[in-house]
């Protein structure tokens, strides 16, 4: 990095040295059916394990309740982030609508908060992975040794598919779009079987007995919405990872927000499927709310013990895989991103000679997320309460950074519509800024809710104190080695600089120009 800076504010810009972009490069490969399996397939994990630990907070109707809420708050965002991402179309996603809106803290902190979800979603779901793969070897072999440890699975399944993420745009992407094809279509099968098999019993659906006062339908009573909050947000989570996908994209403006919707209106169908007919077979409510995998157990409760049904948990993996795979890419360009623009250390950005993908952080992120799965494994009394205890406190930790960044996209998308009412909005959301108003206050909602579940509560305030590292890093450090990245140049030409990549090319504006640029005014729409 050269020597030329210059402070703006409470932080300072560094001068990109020669061949900085050049060392940073991806490439364009995605179309409109790879970013909507992207979104469908990060997402789509969730119907296969996580969301019914809802059930043992909630029952089923404290769940269904906390559904429908959340759905609500998922429509709010997605149209938010629709009509944001083709207007800021940066690999940045979050993080460049807060800095645009709200400044270098405000992008920070979104940044921050979405890479916390994006690198511990992986390591929740590479937790169901191996508990899910134990348990089908056991069942086939009786094997119950190391080498059929959660912990090697962990290993494995990091190692396979980070490298091929590292591989290159175009196979992640045909790889994401079959797997997430053969997820959905493992799903479908399972509600015909459940269906047609006639193992579905309605009655089961509320078989959790009810406390002292209460109903079957809300055992816990009102209040065990709350708990069960975080566990529907797990229908939805990380559907918002598109905008990062924006420089790899043929056509972010026009794909990105349809992909967007379209892909949360496919999760919402399937969300409904599965709360219904996978919590309606076996031991019901009351069995699969403690589960750790609740669609092998359904399996089970439709085909039978033995070796049929171990082999049909093998599909299971297919969506698990699904939702690891794709995760791992959001936490690449996430990182990537922040780490372009200064905000992380800079060498976490730098991406393959040949592949143009950013392994440094591939890698980085692969590193924490398994460590991460070793901490809680081993801080736990024994295998069958590890089992729960991973699944559970993971999915709180990556709720936690998810809800703070999902309320600070929807205040950027108030903010922008205020600061910045004429850049161009190639899509506008239906729903406006009450739409982004409620998704927001929805998100605060579930970020307290996360506090209620004192089984988790530890994991909440472990990932608050990174947090809050995070923040004095970037006080201490982080603020003073800023790079005019295109996010940062958007936000500080007011969209003149940094919105047309393909034809403007990056690092089109020096340190020496900043106080020029931040002078001009916002760009009008034709």
């Amino acid at each position: 990095m050269a020597e030329n800076t210059r402070a703006v504010g409470s932080v300072t810009y560094t001068e990109a040295g020669e061949g900085y972009f050049e060392k940073r490069q991806l490439r364009r490969h995605a179309a409109f059916w790879s970013l909507w399996a992207l979104g469908v397939g990060a997402v789509i994990s969730g119907d296969f394990y996580g969301w019914n630990l809802g059930l043992d907070a909630g029952g089923f109707g404290g769940l269904l309740i906390a559904g429908i809420v959340i759905t609500i708050m998922y429509y709010g965002l997605c149209f938010s982030i629709a009509e944001m991402s083709p207007a800021l179309p940066h690999t940045g996603g979050a993080y460049s609508f807060s800095r645009s809106a709200m400044g270098p803290w405000g992008g920070f902190i979104t940044g921050l908060a979405e890479n916390m979800e994006y690198v511990i979603t992986p390591a929740v779901v590479v937790g169901a992975m191996g508990f899910l793969s134990h348990d089908i070897v056991f069942d086939l072999t009786g094997a119950d040794g190391w080498w059929n440890s959660p912990v090697l699975w962990w290993a494995v399944y990091y190692i396979i598919f980070v490298g091929i993420n590292i591989l290159g745009i175009e196979i992640t992407m045909r790889f994401t779009v079959i797997i997430t094809v053969a997820a959905l279509a493992v799903l479908a099968f399972f509600f015909v079987a459940v269906l047609v098999s006639g193992a579905f019993d309605a009655s089961l659906l509320t078989n959790i007995p009810p406390d002292e006062g209460q109903s079957s339908f809300l055992p816990h009573g009102i209040a065990g919405i709350f708990p069960a909050l975080p566990f529907a947000i797990w229908f939805y989570l990380a559907i918002e990872e598109l905008p990062l996908a924006a420089e790899e994209s043929h056509d972010p403006k026009k794909d990105i927000p349809r992909a967007t919707i379209w892909g949360l209106t496919t999760l919402m169908f399937f969300a409904i499927g599965i709360l219904f007919l996978n919590t309606g077979v076996g031991g019901g409510a009351a069995a699969i709310g403690t589960s750790a995998t609740p669609f092998f157990d359904g399996f089970k409760a439709v085909f039978g013990e033995g070796v049929g049904a171990s082999l049909l948990g093998l599909l299971a993996l297919i969506g698990l895989i699904a939702s690891f795979f794709t995760i791992i890419y959001a936490y690449g360009r996430n990182t990537y991103s922040l780490s372009r623009a200064g905000y992380f250390p800079q060498s976490l950005s730098i991406t393959h000679p040949t592949r143009n993908t950013p392994y440094v952080a591939l890698i980085a992120g692969a590193v924490i997320g398994y460590v991460l799965s070793l901490v809680i494994y081993f801080a736990g009394q024994s295998e069958s309460a590890v089992a729960g205890k991973i699944v559970g406190a993971l999915l709180y930790m990556a709720v936690f950074g998810a809800v703070i960044s999902y309320f600070m996209q929807c205040l950027a998308f108030i903010v922008l519509r205020r600061k910045l009412p004429n850049i161009e909005r190639p899509y506008r959301s239906p729903v406006g800024i009450v739409g982004a108003a409620i998704a927001g206050a929805i998100a605060l909602v579930a970020l307290v809710s996360l506090f209620f579940n004192e089984d988790y509560r530890p994991g909440v305030y472990g990932t608050l104190v990174y947090f809050i590292i995070g923040i004095i890093y970037f006080a201490i450090r982080g603020r003073h080695k800023l790079v005019l990245s295109p996010e940062e140049e958007f936000a500080m030409s007011h969209g003149k600089h940094g919105a047309h990549l393909q034809e403007e090319g990056y690092g089109t504006v020096s340190v020496t120009e900043i106080s020029v640029v931040v002078d001009e005014p916002p760009t009008r729409s034709p």
